[in-house]
């Protein structure tokens, strides 16, 4: 009985060892397909990865070659622009050249053509003069017509000038202290006689001060407004005052005229625009006179401004920098000084003129005013007659020589006055007359200690400035 059931105990222990050993098998096969479960994902993980990597630098490579024809296409584009720009430039640059061509032709040919309008001119009125200082003509009133004729003229022929250069931009303001109340004063006393005609009274209040501008552009600035004020004032006065501000001096020019309107403030600084103050006038103008103030303030870097009310009065305004204290003033010799000294002399003695200008009707017109005034004139066409005056007449020293610029042959009249001084061992005195109103001209007359005049020269002015350079 033991036998045959130890039999069957063992053989139920194989059994369960055996279910064992299976579990045991199932678990390890169960852990490896967990295992290749997951190899498996992470290969399908790195081949679908690889596979959108491949999609990516597929799709980054078509973006590619559409950015590559986009720029391409821009850059075509782009060459094109250029292209068409430099085409543009080319013709701006010929039409700029063009004009640049034009405008000094106008400026030579304005130029030209006013020396050769002025020179006959000038000797005009040279014979006028001497004319009217006769004493014997019949025909005072017609002289003085024909005198206000050519100053008409003058002034118109003067006008386009200054227009032709401050356009051109041969207008180069010298900057200077200019002395204020020396030139409200000197301008005026221009203006005092014609507006005491009107039975205008004109004042002045100008402080001790000095400003950097240019005195003859300032100058003629102030006299254009101090001109219009008193022609288009009938009754009542006119005000010339400068007044610190900050930095600036204000000049002011009031009258008590009849105004502008607003609507045409906006325009009176145009060419060709005079208001209806202007066609009421009798006047005369052009029309054009502060279109030339507008332009020449430009060009000073200065500023103005206007203030008008209808029926009560204008009053324009001029701004311009203060001088520094050490700054050294110019002197203003003006036209008012010159007259003021014609008024004390009117003949000038016996003094010896020499005139030197190549226009044989200015030389005779000339002659005839001095022999009027009671000088000894010698006249010469150029630098060879005054070589032969030097040797022939070696004791012959003028008081003073009236010379003009621009001589035949390219010689110039400072070079004649030059070698008189040179041959006398004397500063002679000397005024270069010329219709030519250039910079260069003006900084030569200077540099070479000589006055200048422009023409056509007024006798009156001729002679008060001979009178104040003998004394």
């Amino acid at each position: 009985m033991t036998q045959p059931n130890q039999t069957v105990a063992d053989q139920s222990g194989s059994d369960v060892r055996d279910l064992d050993a299976r579990d045991r098998t199932i678990a390890e096969l169960e852990r490896q397909n967990r295992k290749l479960a997951k190899i498996n994902a992470a290969l399908m993980q790195r081949v679908e990865r690889s596979m959108d990597y491949q999609a990516n630098a597929y799709s980054m490579f078509q973006t590619a070659i559409g950015l590559e024809t986009q720029v391409r296409a821009r850059t075509d584009e782009l060459k094109a622009a250029l292209d068409r720009l430099e085409r543009t430039n080319d013709a701006l640059r010929t039409a700029r050249d063009a004009a640049e061509r034009a405008n000094r032709f106008k400026t030579r040919f304005f130029t030209a053509v006013g020396h050769d309008l002025l020179q006959p001119l000038h000797a005009a009125r040279l014979s006028l003069s001497a004319l009217a200082e006769s004493g014997v003509s019949p025909y005072a009133r017609l002289i003085g017509q024909v005198d206000h004729s050519l100053s008409t003229i003058e002034e118109l022929l003067r006008t386009i000038l200054d227009l032709s250069k401050l356009e051109s931009g041969a207008f180069r303001p010298s900057l200077q202290a200019v002395g204020i109340k020396d030139l409200l004063q000197s301008v005026l006393l221009d203006m005092a006689p014609i507006a005491r005609e009107k039975g205008i009274a004109l004042s002045i209040r100008a402080p001790d001060a000095a400003v950097i501008s240019d005195p003859l552009m300032m100058r003629r600035i102030l006299q254009n407004l101090l001109a219009n004020a008193v022609q288009y004032t009938d009754e009542g006065r006119v005000l010339l005052t400068a007044r610190r501000r900050g930095a600036e001096v204000r000049i002011d020019v009031w009258d008590t005229g009849p105004g502008i309107a607003p609507a045409e403030q906006s325009k009176i600084f145009e060419e060709f625009q005079r208001g209806a103050a202007g066609e009421r006038s009798h006047g005369g103008g052009f029309g054009i006179g502060l279109a030339i103030i507008s332009r020449m303030i430009e060009a000073l870097g200065h500023k103005i401004e206007l203030c008008s009310e209808p029926g009560r009065g204008t009053r324009f305004s001029v701004s311009v920098p203060l001088a520094p204290n050490d700054a050294v003033v110019a002197r203003v010799l003006t036209g008012g000084a010159r007259q003021e000294a014609a008024s004390r002399i009117y003949g000038l003695g016996a003094l010896k003129v020499l005139v030197i200008d190549n226009d044989l009707a200015v030389r005779q017109a000339m002659g005839a005013l001095l022999d009027r005034w009671g000088c000894e004139s010698r006249l010469f066409a150029g630098l060879d007659e005054i070589e032969t005056l030097l040797g022939s007449e070696p004791a012959f020293t003028p008081d003073i020589v009236l010379a003009d610029f621009h001589l035949d042959d390219g010689q110039s009249g400072l070079a004649a006055v030059a070698r008189l001084r040179e041959v006398r061992g004397l500063p002679i005195p000397a005024v270069v007359i010329t219709a030519d109103h250039s910079s260069e001209v003006s900084d030569a007359v200077g540099a070479a200690g000589c006055e200048i005049l422009r023409k056509p020269v007024k006798p009156a002015e001729l002679r008060a400035l001979i009178t104040h350079l003998l004394g």
